[in-house]
């Protein structure tokens, strides 16, 4: 065991690395997109004219979220002709979703709703394929002993990413149109585009798979020898479907009550970004006294209950203090879930299946973004704001229960915290 100063020599050696900043830097650039295709997407068209039934199914635009996994193996089997396997990907991914958000500036929301939805479809694309080999990138340049210190580096640039585009979005569509908020969120892809540039390529990554088939079945066939599988799989759909639905809508939420988009942009936006960055330290920092399997017991738990805060708000109305209330315990708890839930499914992948697994498993954790989410619109409306958030928190208890009999997380070669931060107190796995 070392001393303690010069375990936080270790562990300030280790966060200020070239590896972490690139691990900060990618989590920023895939941040940025997701906000222009939900919260920032809706607001666009509620002030064009649509109807709220329909913007619940703008959430379907998110749909390569979900279905990544389908070109994941593409994207291990086949090299670019620059860069290499992982930033070559990335240099394309990253320059077409520059290019998508910028498109999507040309287009009017009350007149060209579907051409709208269409080029953030592609937006979603370009963002997901971006997302996949970023996690492929930071699994294979990573050591095992730093993965889990990276990943919530890359946990809080995306939050920052988000912050960006989100919470700073809301507040330019106050001062400008949608139109040049969108163009100027385009230029926001620059610094991701120079990390990749500027980023070796990991060094001692698996080879590729000799054949697309390989690259496809051999992840998946890893994944259903294991025991309970079928259960791991449904417990990553459903663990967070409850905040998920209920954040699906609540935008049309915030103005239906009478908050102004700046007021939602600095405190639904910018106040809750970094609500949630603080519960994504306190989530790390739990999970290593409470362990992975507990963390998600008792997060899941207050992220439940930080949905019913939504129903009271309803209830209250256009109370601002009240709404920084209710943002704040959601974010923090969604944080401390999203860094659970991000440690669970890390330590489910081998390097070797890097793409296709985290596809496989981050597409499984959209699903509910994009096809549970849909129907929100019309069931807030027919229900009423306070009971469907009321049902919002009742849909957590499924992935809580499936919880019970899950087996213990890590395959033996996943990793941890760097010794600096105690790698003792992370439990081993069912599989060594």
């Amino acid at each position: 065991m070392k001393p303690e100063p010069a375990r936080c020599a270790a562990l300030a050696a280790v966060l200020f690395s070239r590896r972490m900043t690139v691990a900060f830097l990618m989590g920023l650039s895939c941040g940025l997109p997701l906000p222009l295709t939900m919260g920032l997407l809706q607001a666009w068209m509620k002030e064009g004219g649509v109807d709220l039934a329909l913007l619940g199914l703008v959430s379907l635009v998110q749909a390569p979220y979900a279905w990544k996994v389908l070109w994941a193996p593409f994207l291990d089997r086949f090299t670019p002709p620059i860069l290499g396997r992982r930033r070559g990907w990335l240099l394309l991914a990253q320059t077409g979703l520059a290019l998508a958000i910028a498109a999507m500036a040309f287009f009017d929301p009350g007149r060209q709703a579907l051409g709208l939805a269409l080029a953030a479809s592609v937006v979603a694309f370009f963002s997901a394929t971006q997302d996949t080999v970023v996690d492929a990138y930071r699994r294979e340049d990573l050591p095992e002993r730093e993965l889990g210190l990276g990943s919530s580096l890359y946990v809080y640039g995306y939050r920052v990413g988000m912050w960006a585009s989100g919470g700073g979005g809301f507040i330019l569509a106050d001062v400008l149109p949608f139109s040049q908020v969108y163009l100027l969120l385009a230029a926001g892809m620059i610094p991701g585009i120079a990390t990749t540039l500027l980023a070796p390529e990991p060094a001692g990554a698996p080879a590729a798979p000799r054949t697309l088939a390989a690259a496809a079945w051999g992840p998946l066939a890893d994944f259903l020898r294991r025991r309970k599988a079928l259960r791991l799989l449904a417990f990553i759909v459903l663990y967070k479907i409850g905040d998920t639905l209920a954040a699906a809508i609540t935008t049309p939420f915030y103005l239906e009550l009478g908050f102004s988009k700046s007021e939602i942009g600095a405190v639904v936006k910018l106040f809750g970004s970094w609500a949630t960055i603080a519960g994504a330290l306190l989530g790390g920092l739990w999970i290593l006294r409470l362990g992975i399997r507990r963390s998600l017991w008792v997060f899941g738990l207050l992220q439940a209950l930080s949905t019913a805060g939504f129903a009271a708000l309803a209830l209250a109305g256009d109370r601002l203090a009240l709404l920084a209330a209710v943002i704040a315990f959601e974010n923090l708890t969604a944080g401390m879930g999203t860094s659970a839930f991000v440690a669970f499914m890390a330590s489910q992948t081998r390097r070797e299946f890097t793409a296709t697994q985290y596809a496989l498993l981050t597409g499984l954790m959209g699903l509910p973004r994009v096809l549970a989410a849909a129907p929100t619109g019309w069931a807030a409306a027919h229900l009423g704001w306070p009971t469907f958030f009321l049902a919002c928190t009742l849909a957590a208890a499924p992935g809580l229960w499936l919880l019970r009999g899950l087996p213990g997380a890590e395959p033996p070669e996943a990793g941890g915290l760097p010794e600096a931060a105690g790698p003792d107190r992370v439990a081993p796995g069912p599989h060594g």
